[in-house]
C-alpha cells in the first residue's frame, strides 16, 4: 500500500485504527457535557439527545474543513516531526505507540470513574511528553517541542474555563434580572418538574444550545483528532503525506522571492552568534526551495524520498523566520514583518492540510463515539456539581457560554477544552444560584484534581513509554 514492509503495514493499520478509537472515545466522554443539560431539564429523552449531539458532532467535523483546519495545524505544529523523524522507522512508531497508549488510556481511566477530564489536556499532555523525552536521547537535535505554540494552548486550555465560569454567573444575573417582572421569570430558576417537558421556547433554547455546543465540540476536538492522524501519517509515511499533492507548486516561487528580498535587508551583525547561524541556514533553505519550484507544475514530480525534505526545510524556514522577526534587535517596519508572516502562511499551504479521507474518519469515529458510555459523565454534569436540581436557566446559560467560548477558539485555531469549559460554566450557574455553599465539594475537588494531574501524570506517561517502544523496536 504504502511501499512498507507488512509488519509496518500492520502496525500503521492498528495506529490508524487506534487513533480512531482516541477519537471514538473522546466522543462519549465529552458527548455528556452537551446532553446533560437537555436530558436533566426533561428537554430530550436522552436518546434522542445523544443521536442529535453525535450527528452535530460529525458535521462539526466536516463543516470545520470550509473554515480552515487550523486547530489540526496547531495540534501537528506542536510536536516538530520534522525533528523526530529519522530514517529508522521503528522510531517514528514508537512516538505514534507511545502518543496513542497514553491518550486512550488515561481517558478511559477518567470516564470509568465518572470524571470530567479534558481529552485536549490528555493529547497535549502525551504529545509534550513524547517530545520532552526525545530532547533526553543523546545525538538529539533541535527543539522537540515547539514552545511558542505550546504557551499558546497552555494559555487557552487554562483561562478558557476560568471563562466560562465568570461569564456564566453574569449570564445568570443578567437573565434573573431581565426576567424578574415577567410571568415566566420565576419558572427559569425552579427545579424542572419531573418527567414534564419546559416550555416550548424554553425547550428550543436547551436544545439549540446543545446542538451548538455539540456542533462546535465536532469543530474543535475534530481537528485534534485529524491532527493526531495527521502526525502518524507524516510521521510514518512521509513520503506520501508530508505534502499536499492537490496544491499548486507555481504559487510558491513569488512568495519565496519576496521572504529572500525582505531576510537580504536584515542586518545579521546585530544578531548573536546563534541567530546569524540560523539566519544564514534559512537562506539555504529558501534558495533551495527556489530552485526546486521554479519550474515544478506537479507536486507528484517530487521524488517520494525528498519530499520530507522540502517539508522539513518550508517547516524549519516559517519557524525560524517568525522567530527572528519578533526580535527587537531586527530592524523590520512593521509593514515588512507582517509582509514575511503573509508570504510564509502561503508557502505553508503546500504542508497544512488534511485529506478528505481523514477528515470523514474522524467525523465517523467521533460521531459514532458520542452515542455510547455517556450516562457516567452525564451522571456527574447533571447531579453531583451543585447541591440543587439543574434548572432551565443554569442548563442553557451554561451551554450558551460553552458554545461561544468553543466556536471563538476555533475560529482563532486555539484547542479548548469543552469538558472543562461546560463544567465550569454549571459550577458558575450553582455559584450564581446559592453561592459557592451550592457546589458539592467532592466532585469539584475531583475535577479539579484531574485538572491539575492530568498534563503531568500523561507527560511522564507517554515520555517512558516513548523511550520504552524506542529501546524495544
Amino acid at each position: 500500500m504504502f511501499e512498507l514492509d507488512l509488519s509496518y503495514t500492520v502496525l500503521l493499520i492498528i495506529c490508524l485504527i487506534a487513533a480512531c478509537g482516541f477519537e471514538f472515545v473522546n466522543g462519549f466522554h465529552d458527548t455528556a457535557n452537551a446532553v446533560a443539560t437537555v436530558i436533566y431539564t426533561n428537554s430530550l429523552k436522552p436518546w434522542y439527545a445523544v443521536i442529535l449531539s453525535g450527528i452535530c458532532n460529525f458535521f462539526g467535523v466536516v463543516i470545520s474543513v470550509y473554515f480552515g483546519l487550523s486547530v489540526a495545524i496547531k495540534i501537528i505544529n506542536l510536536l516538530p516531526v520534522e525533528t523526530l523523524v529519522d530514517q529508522n522507522l521503528s522510531h517514528s512508531l514508537a512516538m505514534v505507540m507511545a502518543l496513542l497508549g497514553t491518550a486512550i488510556f488515561w481517558n478511559l481511566l477518567t470516564w470509568y470513574f465518572g470524571i470530567p477530564c479534558s481529552s485536549s489536556h490528555t493529547l497535549i499532555g502525551s504529545i509534550l511528553g513524547v517530545g520532552l523525552a526525545y530532547s533526553l536521547l543523546p545525538g538529539s537535535l533541535g527543539d522537540a517541542v515547539n514552545w511558542g505554540e505550546a504557551q499558546k494552548i497552555g494559555m487557552s486550555l487554562l483561562l478558557s474555563p476560568l471563562f466560562g465560569f465568570s461569564m456564566t454567573i453574569i449570564i445568570m444575573y443578567l437573565l434573573r434580572i431581565t426576567t424578574k417582572k415577567t410571568s415566566y421569570g420565576d419558572s427559569l430558576f425552579k427545579e424542572p418538574k419531573k418527567n414534564q417537558p419546559p416550555p416550548t421556547w424554553i425547550r428550543a433554547i436547551l436544545i439549540f444550545t446543545c446542538s451548538a455546543v455539540s456542533f462546535f465540540h465536532g469543530q474543535n476536538d475534530g481537528q485534534k483528532g485529524v491532527g493526531l492522524v495527521m502526525l502518524i501519517l507524516i510521521g510514518i509515511v512521509p513520503a506520501y503525506f508530508a505534502l499536499d499533492s492537490r496544491f499548486d507548486p507555481t504559487e510558491l516561487p513569488k512568495p519565496l522571492a519576496n521572504i529572500e528580498y525582505i531576510v537580504s535587508s536584515i542586518d545579521s551583525m546585530s544578531l548573536s552568534k546563534p541567530d546569524r547561524e540560523k539566519l544564514a541556514a534559512t537562506k539555504l533553505m529558501n534558495a533551495r526551495l527556489q530552485s526546486r519550484f521554479a519550474t515544478l507544475r506537479d507536486v507528484e514530480d517530487i521524488p517520494k524520498a525528498e519530499r520530507f525534505e522540502v517539508r522539513k526545510d518550508i517547516m524549519l524556514l516559517d519557524r525560524t523566520l517568525t522567530s527572528i522577526t519578533a526580535k527587537p534587535e531586527v530592524k523590520l517596519s512593521s509593514r515588512d514583518k507582517d509582509k514575511v508572516k503573509s508570504e510564509l502562511k502561503k508557502l505553508r499551504g503546500i504542508t497544512d492540510y488534511a485529506p478528505t479521507g481523514v477528515i470523514l474518519m474522524i467525523s465517523f469515529s467521533l460521531g459514532l463515539g458520542t452515542m455510547i458510555g455517556w450516562k457516567r459523565i452525564v451522571k456527574t454534569i447533571g447531579e453531583k456539581i451543585g447541591k440543587e436540581h439543574l434548572t432551565y436557566a443554569q442548563g442553557a446559560s451554561a451551554e450558551l457560554v460553552a458554545a461561544s467560548t468553543i466556536g471563538l477558539s476555533s475560529s482563532f485555531g486555539l484547542p479548548v477544552s469543552t469538558t472543562h469549559v461546560l463544567s465550569s460554566g454549571i459550577a458558575g450557574s450553582m455559584v450564581a444560584s446559592k453561592g459557592v455553599k451550592n457546589l458539592q465539594q467532592d466532585t469539584i475537588r475531583n475535577i479539579l484534581m484531574a485538572w491539575l494531574l492530568t498534563l503531568p501524570v500523561v507527560m511522564i506517561m507517554a515520555g517512558t513509554l516513548f523511550l520504552l517502544f524506542r529501546s524495544i523496536f
